[in-house]
């Protein structure tokens, strides 16, 4: 059954993207949808994009594993677009027009900050692209109980190969209307199961919480802070550091920001980061019982034997809260839990294509064109899905074996190191400069990959990327505690080498366009 809902979901989602795809020389249609999206539609589809499968399996993992560190770290995620619905939102959908370099040269144009935006872009989502693709053969593998590598590099290659067809045929209206399919089947299916849970334990939370940590070996430590982080020198300051990391960077990410750009006026963005908010609280309190639901039912050391990550707890969690004996509407309902993660991975992947698809082609070589035709610029946002999309899915058949919990946390650290400041520092500094700019983007990506090596998730422990080796001399599980103050030092350091005069022009320069960026006086077209 669950290869017959893959087979139908990938169809009928196949399907929505060619009958809404855009006409070839429409950009507004391809980039934005014509901003006619309601509001909870894309809210949704906000939501959609931010709640990717490595959240829904590798927090509910840590939430099943770790107990209180996993609820933090699902808590942090929905404080993460809170932030950016209270401090970015309306500013980012003001500035930009298409991508986030469209945001970053409403008062500092050139070309180098575009090619730098694009740089940072792709740098920051084809991490979390490897993890989704390669998670699409291991979910396969295990749903349908094959495990040879070819098989499994199969799956990858197919399903890669439909998520480039979704960012290029449908655009942000098609990838859009697969976020809401996701959204309404993950937090359906999801709510279901934790009723069921619920239920097992007399509707009460607290007997939930004791079940688990009786059954999670460690006793009270499960429901106290620190155990993720326990091997570590410096446990707790560990973990506020990972939780300011997924706080900072998580919205910050492109191909979260570049929804904003879809809301027609500053009220609808509000109302649609209502929409958003709401659905990813409603998640956490969906994904918290079910993880430790997964550890009340079956085991700490089930969960870890079955993926050392607890990165199938979900779908374990799932299979438990039905119990022993399995009716076929039981069947039917797990059917869609493993279908809606697979639609998870298919939407997740296609959203990051297209927002590095519509940045390499909008901001790298139709900048190139003083007056580039829609038409052609359409025809290299498609080709550039292909582009970005082929290597992504190569890489990710050579890391599918790997620990994979280094790329995503490396992404989440450039989101919070370099993207984060840069849109603080551009849409409120009036000061900021383009050398200021440049410094922050270099600055705060090249701290992130100089340290990343050296932490424990590359090497040093048994579920590290490379178990065998140890060069770990970077006492922290994320780079944040580091990277973060010096992507906000760089910026500000290069804004003052700049110089006073330069310091001057930018100030008038960002007084020009105040009222558009802040108040949303006027949407200038760029």
């Amino acid at each position: 059954m669950s290869l017959v809902g893959f087979s139908a979901v990938a169809t009928i989602t196949l399907l929505l993207c060619v009958m809404t795809g855009p006409d070839r020389d429409d950009l507004d249609e391809f980039y934005t949808g014509y901003n006619s999206l309601s509001p909870m539609r894309n809210g949704l589809a906000i939501a959609g994009d931010y709640i990717s499968a490595a959240t829904v399996l590798g927090t509910g993992g840590v939430i099943a594993l770790f107990g209180y560190d996993g609820i933090v770290l699902a808590l942090s995620t929905a404080l993460s677009l809170m932030l950016l619905m209270f401090l970015l939102a309306e500013p980012l959908r003001n500035a930009g027009r298409f991508t986030m370099g469209d945001a970053l040269t409403r008062r500092m144009p050139g070309r180098s900050v575009r090619i730098a935006a694009c740089a940072v872009t792709i740098t920051a989502l084809v991490p979390l692209m490897l993890v989704q693709l390669a998670g699409t053969g291991q979910l396969l593998a295990f749903l349908l109980g094959f495990g040879g590598d070819t098989l499994q590099t199969g799956c990858i290659i197919g399903v890669g190969a439909l998520m480039i067809s979704y960012a290029a045929i449908g655009g942000m209206k098609g990838t859009a209307l697969i976020q809401i399919l996701k959204m309404i089947m993950l937090l359906g299916s999801g709510a279901v199961v934790a009723v069921l849970i619920l239920n097992r334990f007399d509707w009460d939370p607290g007997a939930l919480f004791d079940a688990a940590a009786a059954k999670s070996g460690v006793g009270p430590a499960f429901l106290e802070s620190g155990l993720q982080f326990a091997h570590g020198p410096n446990p707790r300051l560990d973990m506020i550091t990972s939780q300011l990391t997924v706080v900072l960077g998580g919205a910050c990410l492109p191909h979260v920001t570049m929804r904003m750009y879809t809301a027609s006026s500053a009220r609808q963005v509000r109302r649609s980061m209502s929409w958003a908010v709401s659905s990813v609280a409603l998640f956490v309190l969906v994904i918290t019982v079910v993880g430790c639901g997964a550890t009340a039912l079956i085991g700490r050391a089930v969960i870890a034997q079955a993926d050392p990550r607890g990165n199938t707890a979900y779908l374990l969690g799932s299979q438990a809260a039905f119990g022993p004996a399995v009716s076929t509407t039981e069947t039917f309902l797990f059917t869609t839990v493993t279908t809606a993660i697979f639609l998870t991975l298919l939407a997740s992947v296609a959203g990051m294509i297209l927002a590095c698809a519509n940045s390499l082609a909008h901001d790298v070589f139709a900048a190139r064109v003083r007056e580039m035709s829609p038409r052609r610029e359409m025809t290299l946002a498609r080709v550039s899905a292909l582009a970005v999309g082929v290597p992504a899915i190569l890489l990710a058949t050579l890391v599918q074996h790997h620990s994979l919990q280094p790329l995503v946390t490396l992404s989440f650290c450039l989101g919070a190191s370099a993207i984060a400041p840069a849109l603080v520092y551009s849409l409120f500094w009036r000061r900021y400069t383009r050398t200021g700019l440049l410094s922050t983007l270099i600055g705060g990506s090249l701290a992130v990959l100089l340290l990343m090596p050296g932490t424990n998730l590359v090497s040093g422990s048994p579920l590290s990327a490379f178990p065998d080796a140890d060069f770990n001399w970077f006492p922290f599980t994320t780079t944040g505690l580091v990277s973060i103050p010096l992507g906000f030092a760089c910026g500000w350091l290069g804004t003052m080498a700049s110089g006073r005069q330069k310091a001057a022009e930018q100030r008038r320069q960002y007084e020009a366009v105040e009222g558009w960026i802040l108040a949303g006086a006027a949407r200038r077209r760029a």
